[in-house]
């Protein structure tokens, strides 16, 4: 491979056959499907493909508060989709999702089943449908909207910058490395300053704005993703350390992280969720008990 510092780049860009690194045999420059599959559909209103992924976490915990806090519609199916397979390149998937990228969900529960993608996009549809997780006070629905559309501008530094460059990419690059990782620390500072006067985001009222940042910057204060915490020095940042581990207590939060997951410990992965009482029997450590 090239001396990243030598490289020049060429008139027109073409993709290499292989450029190394994680999830290099599942990138190309295009979209639409790389081959036909009829998506799964379930027996409850809500249909959720998706993987355990801080974005698909999002949705999932969203679901989980949902029903906890009584909305029986919030019921859903969620059936995993396999990135590093390529699930989400079947023409089923990108019929719902044109990006290709999970979480996406089918909302079924109207006469025309209704498409819904982008994380953001998710939790809005759903914290509306159900006028929950939402600020009752018309004056911080701004303040709401706000930090949903900050972290959702946010995250590719995190994830597709420093989490790629310093976990994934096939060599580690100084420059790309230092670059964001000044930039994630700006975003840490930038939380841990609001919330040194906000229990949650939008003052003392929990909505979906700390549901869609918990998954990316609590997971990575709590070194769950990266393993970089103490590469980013994340438990000098003490009010985010609060916030975060105040909202990893949450018996919805906890259930939700659960849906979708292939990785960690086997009584924290459930697969595919079609019922609440498959966090008592259907955890893959459940399920490996049984098949043996």
């Amino acid at each position: 491979m090239n001396d990243p510092a030598s490289y020049t780049p060429p008139k027109v860009w073409k993709q290499e056959e292989s450029n190394g690194g994680r999830f290099a045999n599942i990138n190309r420059p295009i979209a639409g499907p790389t081959h036909d599959k009829e998506l799964p559909v379930g027996k409850h209103p809500l249909q959720l493909y998706s993987l355990a992924t801080p974005n698909g976490v999002k949705v999932t915990v969203l679901l989980e508060e949902l029903l906890a806090a009584g909305h029986s519609g919030a019921e859903y199916d969620a059936w995993l989709i396999k990135i590093g397979d390529g699930d989400q390149f079947g023409s089923g998937f990108v019929d719902v999702n044109p990006n290709s990228k999970i979480p996406a969900l089918l909302d079924r529960s109207g006469d025309t089943p209704v498409r819904v993608f982008e994380s953001g996009a998710i939790l809005l549809h759903l914290a509306e449908k159900f006028n929950a997780f939402l600020p009752t006070d018309s004056g911080k629905r701004p303040e709401m909207l706000s930090w949903l559309f900050w972290q959702m501008g946010s995250a590719p530094y995190l994830g597709g910058g420093f989490g790629h460059f310093y976990s994934y990419a096939p060599h580690k690059i100084k420059y790309a490395i230092d670059r964001f990782a000044m930039e994630v620390k700006r975003q840490l500072d930038v939380l841990d300053r609001h919330l040194a006067n906000n229990e949650y985001m939008c003052g003392d009222e929990y909505t979906i704005a700390d549901i869609a940042i918990w998954p990316w910057y609590g997971a990575l204060v709590q070194n769950k993703v990266y393993e970089a915490a103490e590469f980013l020095d994340t438990a000098s940042y003490k009010n985010m350390v609060r916030w975060t581990e105040q909202i990893a207590a949450r018996p919805a939060v906890q259930r939700g992280r659960m849906v979708n997951r292939v990785s960690g410990p086997l009584n924290e992965q459930l697969r595919e969720r079609h019922d609440a009482s498959d966090f008592e029997t259907r955890t893959q450590d459940k399920l490996e008990q049984a098949s043996s």
